[in-house]
């Protein structure tokens, strides 16, 4: 008797063990996505599309990889080691996105092309900026859809896409899934800018090289302000002569105010002539001709 009723235990609680744990691994993710969307007016449609994108994967369960969905087209990828994290040690076994790789991967959707390609600081920076928030502005001024940056301006580590209501869907660390969060004000948010899918208008130019810093003023000696880890398109505003240099075998005493950057780069690393075609020269009266 003792052990038929042993038996009989041993049973049920394998039969609970199998009924409960496809529920408790799928509960998480189901509870993620009933909360995932707009969650307040003023979203584009655009920013719409690129919402509903990134709670696809919420959805699906899909896990935080580092380095994932930096692949040649947008779309989750492998991860992998992150060597300052001991919780990416599975990374390179999970298809996933980091953070930079959600955005770029939701706003491909959007937009039918590969539009956000790069790390955190290139889409905080991005060419595309229809408007620019600071962390004093908090929430107040921000709609669904608008992209949530962490970090300083010479380092800017973390991005999330705005859902509204204070809520927030991001890929957050490794060891996690995909998820909905409270947007997190304190320490150190950077701000938010929002994306424009459309027309880009303006004087759009490429950089060239690898860590190319950008300056406060046009000089070398001035501030940093953002290194481009390798080429990235960017906005210009004007240019004008100023401090000479020479570098990479070239020389210059032409400088170019990038107004999304709000900062100063030689036009050695700018793609074109030493003098770029049809940017005008910055004038005594522009706030940046200083």
């Amino acid at each position: 008797m003792v052990r038929r009723t042993s038996l009989i235990s041993t049973l049920i609680a394998l039969f609970a063990f199998l009924l409960w744990t496809p529920v408790s691994a799928t509960a998480a993710p189901a509870r993620q996505a009933a909360t995932c969307g707009a969650l307040a007016p003023g979203a584009s449609a655009a920013a719409e599309r690129a919402i509903a994108a990134a709670c696809a994967e919420v959805a699906a369960g899909t896990w935080y990889t580092w380095g994932g969905g930096h692949g040649p087209q947008p779309g989750a990828t492998y991860g992998q080691i992150d060597p300052t994290d001991p919780d990416s040690e599975h990374d390179p076994e999970r298809r996933g996105f980091d953070c930079s790789g959600l955005v770029r991967h939701a706003y491909a959707e959007a937009a039918g092309a590969d539009i956000l390609n790069g790390v955190a600081s290139q889409q905080y920076y991005t060419h595309r900026a229809a408007a620019r928030f600071t962390a004093a502005q908090g929430l107040a001024p921000l709609v669904p859809g608008d992209l949530l940056a962490w970090g300083t301006s010479r380092d800017l580590h973390h991005i999330a896409i705005y859902l509204g209501a204070g809520k927030m869907v991001e890929a957050k660390e490794s060891g996690t899934r995909l998820m909905v969060s409270d947007v997190r004000l304190n320490g150190d948010y950077f701000g938010a800018v929002r994306v424009n899918t459309g027309q880009v208008t303006g004087h759009i130019h490429r950089t060239w090289g690898t860590d190319v810093w950008t300056k406060a003023a046009p000089s070398l000696s001035a501030a940093r302000v953002y290194a481009f880890p390798y080429s990235t398109t960017i906005r210009v505003q004007c240019q004008k002569h100023a401090e000479e240099v020479t570098s990479d075998g070239y020389t210059n005493d032409v400088w170019s105010y990038l107004p999304d950057y709000k900062a100063w780069v030689t036009n050695i690393y700018i793609q074109g002539a030493a003098w770029l075609e049809g940017v005008p020269e910055c004038g005594a009266g522009d706030p940046q001709a200083r």
